[in-house]
């Protein structure tokens, strides 16, 4: 038996008012995902725990079989094991976006998803004016980076705010505040003077683009926590891709094999196809791949319906599509998305989202598209998210 799992990340969401009252889910043309509906079984599954934080760090745990609850010590951790960054006694490592602020509001959360190269040399020029044997930075995907703060651990009381929560809001509100927030509000207002002027950043204006005005430091955690391995707990071999630091991270600390595909990327420039086929190669070495894909999440964020239902419906025709015509061995499929990002409100919500598993040993359900409401309608109800892993691998029992 082998077995794909395909996390549709931020793909669930709200009913829009100005599009009939659908979700983008059900304005997307799904037809791969509606026939695997049909055919195989379909439901609501809790991925984030109540009273959790609702992001893709422990929904993606969830989802993978671990309990965010026993497991989860910080997604900056998390994200800090990917990029092979140590967090050792007495430091902690917090996410450092690269942000833009126009007029004293977040503009764009991702500095208009800035590209590695520019972001490195903007990390670079940070670590030569800030830098030093206290704060370290470290260059990561995009606008996502790490802030390493040696002897400072009273920082992870400090109350943080990410900046996709608070679009177009001023951000004197949401700056780190209470204990341990001096030095995070430090760092945050001297890396205005270091990025005001720089080249990457004049370039980017010359263009018209959104430059990085300053980073936001957010998602504080200790130690990086230790995961039993995949195939331990599971007893089968694992691979993943992934285009994000977070997802690579939870692969090494679960001892899941991280696939190197060329054009896997965070955004609709990812190359669908290539991913998907490198997956797929991947199940003659492993009994499961776990497909990760971050486009609707990030469409999302910037608040843009059309830019969301266009990645659902790539992520089926591209991804669904070929996962559907693997026919080399018996396969069972999980898809879902990791937690919902609603367009009203650009963020993450602890919803439940839709999943269906697909495949040999599962049996159809009266349902007949992948979507929130029909979901909810099935009356299949997964409290605990992390338990999908083995209904997946168990199948119907």
């Amino acid at each position: 038996m082998k077995y794909c799992v395909v996390i549709i990340d931020g793909s669930s969401g709200w009913p829009l008012a100005e599009r009939g009252g659908k979700t983008c889910l059900e304005l997307a043309r799904t037809p791969n995902l509606d026939r695997m509906v049909r055919e195989g079984n379909m439901g609501l599954a809790q991925t984030v725990p109540e009273g959790m934080e609702p992001s893709s760090a422990c929904a993606c745990m969830s989802i993978l079989g671990y309990d965010p609850r026993v497991y989860y010590k910080g997604r900056s951790a998390i994200e800090a094991a990917s990029m092979g960054v140590p967090i050792n006694k007495g430091e902690v490592a917090f996410r450092c976006n690269l942000v833009s602020v126009q007029d004293g509001r977040m503009w764009d959360y991702s500095s208009g998803h800035i590209g590695d190269g520019e972001a490195h040399a903007l990390i670079d020029a940070l670590n030569k004016n800030l830098g030093n044997e206290t704060i370290h930075f470290y260059p990561g995907v995009s606008y996502r980076h790490i802030c390493k703060i040696k002897g400072h651990t009273e920082t992870l009381q400090a109350t943080c705010t990410p900046p996709h929560d608070i679009p177009n809001k001023p951000i004197a509100e949401y700056l780190p505040h209470g204990a341990g927030s001096d030095l995070l509000r430090d760092f945050m207002k001297r890396s205005i003077e270091v990025l005001r002027s720089h080249p990457v950043n004049k370039a980017r204006e010359a263009r018209g683009e959104p430059s990085a005005t300053m980073i936001w430091l957010f998602w504080g955690s200790g130690e990086i926590p230790k995961l039993p391995s995949f195939s331990n707990v599971y007893g089968l071999s694992a691979a993943m891709t992934s285009g994000v630091d977070l997802l690579r991270g939870l692969a090494k600390m679960a001892g899941i094999k991280k696939l190197d595909i060329p054009g896997v990327t965070d955004g609709m420039d990812n190359d669908f196809p290539e991913q998907v086929e490198g997956a797929m190669k991947a199940l003659d070495k492993h009994d499961m791949v776990i497909i990760h894909i971050e486009a609707p999440d990030e469409a999302a964020h910037g608040g843009h319906i059309d830019d969301k239902i266009k990645a659902i419906e790539c992520v089926d025709k591209e991804v669904m599509g070929r996962i559907l015509a693997y026919k080399k061995d018996s396969l069972r499929v999980l898809a879902l998305p990791d937690h919902a990002t609603p367009i009203e409100v650009q963020t993450h919500v602890a919803d439940p989202v839709p999943f269906v598993l697909w495949g040999s040993g599962f049996r159809a359900v009266s349902a007949g598209a992948f979507s929130e409401r029909e979901a909810k309608n099935s009356g299949i109800f997964v409290k605990d998210g992390y338990t999908i892993m083995n209904k997946l691998v168990q199948g119907s029992k």
